[in-house]
């Protein structure tokens, strides 16, 4: 957006793909900041940006700079994402928010505060056809939601020899693929439904209860090391899967899938909602169609074509049907909407786009799936919470 300027903080997977969003937006990118001087100017450079900041303060300081993207590992959010408020500036974090609900909470008391603009990346609500989705169950085409099925798997950590910061509990957090990928599922069908998870049964397993570190680490998605020789066993308490039941606030019931070892899967979240009206089914591998389901004519396959979209869908839609959009334009669209609300000025009218009061939520949500496996019982969110 015109006038705004924006500085990302991280170098790993998630932090250049923001810089690719921001730039794609229509927002002006000041620099990045990485782990070390180094890993800054090298990822400026690489980047096409004007400089590689030496520290989150230095960002801090910098006039230029209106808003903050995080995208560092979960253990750092909470102190980043306070000191970004607290210095007037926006910010827009990758999930989760923290590490844990007290955290989070406290987030939100900040934001309210300050009165900043204050965003989670989840960026899947921003595929146009889960637009389209939320559209059709706003406006009671679906009818009342009954029932909510799902998985998000990957196979990026299938193998012992397959490691990062995010299965290490002290860095990401005492849940791992629920809390990095089941979030996102979570988050949208809440979205879509406008429903509100109230209750939870977990059943969640390690596969590897060792693994191989390898010396000086490994990227996120860098596939399976060719060479193991370097490395050294590291115990591991954080969840490589695990099936979540789930009950809504209206009644309704679920089930959600979490792997990140799931052989051939490689990004893979998928997502099917019952209403007493219709029923609608979406894919993230094959995400410019939405499955409509009907009980007394033919089934239909809506693909994503602004022209027969609803509103809302069409307005994150850059392009016609049959040319067809993914991953990186929902950062574009997400970034668009944040920064539009930004513009705009009135921070009176409710957020287009996924708040900390949502990334709080999701919070509890994963602290009463821990609990539920731990103690082998239903867990209510209201427990969390009090």
């Amino acid at each position: 957006m015109p006038g705004s300027t924006a500085a990302v903080v991280g170098t790993g997977f998630i932090g250049p793909v923001h810089v690719e969003g921001l730039h794609r937006a229509g927002v002006s990118v000041a620099g990045i900041l990485g782990s070390t001087p180094e890993k800054s100017r090298s990822a400026a450079k690489q980047l096409g940006l004007p400089q590689g900041y030496n520290s989150l303060d230095e960002i801090l300081a910098d006039d230029a700079v209106d808003a903050v993207h995080l995208a560092t590992p979960n253990h750092l959010h909470f102190e980043q994402v306070a000191a970004v408020l607290r210095a007037g500036k926006h910010v827009l974090c990758e999930k989760p928010l923290a590490t844990n609900s007290h955290e989070s909470a406290e987030l939100v008391k900040i934001a309210e505060e300050t009165g900043l603009a204050a965003a989670v990346a989840y960026n899947v609500r921003f595929y146009p056809l889960c637009h389209e989705a939320a559209a059709r169950t706003s406006d009671g085409s679906v009818g009342e939601v009954l029932h909510i099925s799902g998985s998000y798997v990957q196979d990026w950590l299938l193998f012992d020899t397959d490691f990062n910061w995010r299965v290490l509990a002290e860095e990401a957090g005492e849940l791992r693929a629920v809390a990095d990928i089941g979030t996102h599922w979570l988050d949208l069908v809440q979205f879509i439904t406008g429903r509100s998870v109230v209750s939870v049964c977990a059943d969640l397993r390690t596969v590897h209860l060792t693994r191989q570190q390898r010396h000086g680490g490994v990227e996120t998605f860098a596939g399976r090391p060719t060479d193991s020789s370097e490395t050294h066993p590291v115990t591991i308490q954080t969840d490589d899967c695990g099936c979540v039941i789930l009950r809504f606030d209206n009644g309704a019931n679920g089930c959600l899938w979490v792997s990140q070892t799931t052989a051939g899967r490689k990004n893979c979240l998928r997502l099917e909602i019952a209403g007493s009206h219709q029923a609608l089914a979406w894919n993230s591998e094959n995400p410019n169609s939405l499955w409509i389901g009907h009980r007394d004519r033919a089934n239909e396959t809506l693909m994503r074509d602004p022209s027969l979209m609803s509103d809302s869908a069409s307005g994150i839609a850059s392009h016609p049907g049959g040319h067809n959009e993914g991953f990186s334009d929902t950062f574009k669209q997400l970034f668009r909407t944040f920064y539009g609300y930004i513009a705009a000025g009135d921070f009176t009218i409710r957020p287009p786009f996924p708040t900390f009061a949502d990334g709080h939520h999701e919070i509890l949500i994963c602290e009463a799936v821990l609990r539920s496996h731990r103690e082998h019982r239903w867990v209510d969110l209201s427990e969390i919470e009090s």
